[in-house]
């Protein structure tokens, strides 16, 4: 069962820089404006008298789109109090904050320590120091070392977002950015593709010509990867590609880059695909075939409005008449019946 996630935006609070690629309002949907403990109770309210508000899943406040631990003390506890009653009604099980990886200090941790905040993720982008530089991201590699460091010497869960294809990026560097990640070992990793939106840094110099966004096949192929390096290493990758909101999509918002709405399936089924490469018939040897897989990865067979299918068609030269269930196989096999 997947956890109950109620997000609160705080959109560019207490951030003081204005990276290359960010709009934090046109992603979230969100205006940016002071979130009080007002607004934070509503939400909460709203949250727990749904429908869908199911308490077995384990309910947590997600604080996202600022830096978290760049606002004010007083105002960080202003916000968790809020949140305080929830979690001692026992509605609420605890609280994550999105932060920058500059701006984590002992007297803040120890204040979220005391207000049940449990996972803090880090906008990390890159772990090189070029692209971190053309970016304009005001921090270092070595700023994301020692936050990472001091949080799990502070007991909380680490998250670290990545940003592969911006300004100064190659397949070369993102892999080992892949790799010093697997070194720092987060909990959980969420990759979001640099993508080209309208009146950021990044839009000018792709209207200048100065910058080239990865295509749709680029991002996959490189997400790919790094979902692969990372989950081999026990590292979950927990999201992959922006998630979608109203403003976001309004037309011509997305200037250029590895937009897609179903991104994540993506990934997962280009993962698949290579996973059962070598159980597929070779080319020439069949005309037609059924494919017998686990239920729970015939989706990923299928791929995006069965993209997958294709693709195995193109590989084997043979027409696929189906996939059938059968649970019998492990994870990431198939069988082939060749027709």
């Amino acid at each position: 069962m997947k956890p109950l996630i109620i997000p609160i935006f705080i959109s560019h609070s207490g951030c003081p820089h204005r990276c290359i690629f960010c709009d934090q309002e046109k992603i979230t949907s969100q205006s940016v404006r002071p979130v009080g403990s007002d607004y934070v109770r509503e939400v909460l309210e709203k949250a727990v008298s749904s429908r869908r508000f199911d308490i077995r899943r384990n309910p947590e406040v997600a604080f996202y789109g600022g830096t978290f631990t760049g606002l004010p003390k007083e105002r960080i506890k202003m916000l968790l109090e809020a949140v305080a009653p929830y979690i001692r009604d026992r509605l609420i099980s605890s609280i994550r904050v999105s932060t920058r990886p500059d701006f984590i200090d002992e007297e803040r941790l120890k204040i979220m320590k005391a207000f049940h905040v449990s996972t803090v993720e880090l906008g990390v982008q890159s772990l090189d120091e070029d692209v971190l530089l053309m970016a304009r991201r005001g921090h270092t590699a070595g700023d994301v070392i020692r936050a990472v460091q001091m949080l799990k010497r502070s007991g909380f869960k680490v998250g670290i977002q990545l940003m592969p294809g911006l300004p100064g990026d190659s397949e070369e560097r993102f892999r080992a950015t892949i790799e010093k990640v697997i070194g720092l070992g987060p909990d959980m990793v969420r990759l979001y593709p640099a993508l080209v939106i309208e009146g950021t840094g990044l839009a000018r110099m792709y209207e200048e010509g100065s910058y080239r966004p990865l295509t749709l096949e680029e991002g996959v192929d490189l997400c790919a990867q790094g979902v692969a390096r990372l989950e081999t290493n026990g590292i979950p990758v927990i999201r992959i590609g922006l998630m979608s909101s109203p403003s976001l999509l309004e037309e011509r918002r997305i200037v250029s880059g590895p937009w897609h709405p179903a991104f994540g399936l993506l990934v997962r089924s280009a993962i698949h695909q290579k996973a059962i490469e070598s159980d597929l018939p070779a080319p020439g040897t069949a005309k037609r075939i059924r494919i017998f897989a686990p239920e729970r990865e015939i989706s990923l067979i299928r791929g995006y409005k069965n993209r997958g299918i294709r693709i195995i068609e193109e590989k084997t030269g043979a027409e696929v008449l189906g996939i059938t269930v059968d649970d019998t196989l492990p994870g990431g096999r198939v069988r082939i019946e060749k027709k």
